[in-house]
């Protein structure tokens, strides 16, 4: 089952069902993915059981919501301070290698602390049920407001030394009334960061992920399969300028999904009733290995056909950098 959000064509924010190819259904009585998901948690009931509480609407015209760019993030929070971004890294058997050689540089060593990271992951990512692995790596990436809706403009600020993609699937969350930690689903995601800052030095690493990103358009309901095979492709004046595979679910994982929720969600703070979490998983390739250099124009896309619709957001310009102004008291 996939779900999307999006506003229709009379300007009220709704909930579609996916029940065919571009076909989504219209859920009379919702216009919130995470209200759903709560009042399914209150009823005892998984989300997909409680879709028998609504009426069904007429079916929407998709591909019109998608040219029309009234697609919104599949799960939010009407206070966007409310969300939390992060990502985790490094956690995926293809990452290391690129990660590592942008980092050689800078470390002397036998190995270089993310490949030191990497091998932790992979001796210890995947606990035994019952037991928790080590920590992976782990950033916060912002709130809400960070968060751009499908088919919308990722901004390149003017701050940024580089902006990059960083194609992969995204864990969907909310926190219940009594702390619980509730995975809603599933989505493509484009976690978009500055790897030249990083490359500069792996403690700018914090720095690099404070940017923008996108998630969606669609929201998997229900378990991920082992192996998620789709596509990443940037796109410049309509012709695909790179292209790689995306490899993701546990089978291309050193970690498991349950292991990077524990180290995640293992903090009070992160389990506040009410709040949504956005967690990326990290990435196998980027575009960035192959030495492209994104300019605003290019159009990034993710696509596997198990979340139905590609996600796509184009490369914008943001305002160029300026002196913030800091008022003493």
């Amino acid at each position: 089952m996939r779900l999307i959000q999006y506003i229709t064509a009379s300007g009220v924010r709704a909930v579609g069902l996916i029940v065919e190819k571009n076909s989504p259904v219209r859920i009379v009585g919702a216009s919130s993915v995470r209200e759903m998901a709560l009042r399914a948690v209150e009823e005892g009931q998984t989300l997909q059981q409680s879709l028998s509480g609504y009426a069904l609407g007429e079916a929407v015209d998709y591909a019109a919501v998608i040219a029309e760019r009234r697609l919104l993030l599949p799960l939010d929070h009407e206070d966007a301070a409310r969300c939390v971004i992060a990502i985790t890294g490094l956690t995926h058997l293809g990452s290391a290698q690129s990660r590592a050689a942008m980092h050689a540089e800078m470390d002397k060593g036998d190995l270089t602390d993310s490949m030191k990271m990497f091998k932790l992951g992979v001796e210890g990512g995947k606990p035994a049920q019952e037991e928790i692995g080590v920590q992976p790596e782990w950033a916060y990436k912002g709130d809400g407001n960070w968060a751009v809706h499908p088919e919308h403009p990722i901004e390149l600020p003017g701050y940024a030394d580089d902006g990059g993609e960083e194609g992969e699937i995204v864990g969907l969350y909310v926190i219940g009334s009594r702390g619980q930690v509730i995975r809603v689903g599933y989505a493509l995601g484009n976690e978009f960061s500055d790897h030249v800052m990083e490359r500069k030095n792996y403690l700018c690493l914090a720095h690099s992920k404070l940017r923008q990103c996108s998630y969606g358009p669609e929201l998997l309901v229900g378990d991920l399969p082992e192996n998620v095979q789709g596509d990443i492709r940037v796109r410049r004046n309509e012709e695909v300028i790179w292209n790689a595979p995306l490899l993701s679910g546990e089978a291309n994982m050193s970690h498991s999904i349950g292991n990077l929720e524990q180290h995640h969600f293992k903090y009070a703070g992160f389990r506040r009733p009410g709040d949504v979490h956005v967690y990326f998983f990290g990435a196998s390739v980027l575009s960035f290995s192959a030495g492209l250099t994104p300019i605003p124009g290019d159009v990034f896309e993710v696509e596997c056909p198990l979340f139905g619709a590609p996600l796509r957001n184009p490369l914008a310009a943001g305002e160029p950098d300026r002196p913030i102004e800091v008022l003493q008291l």
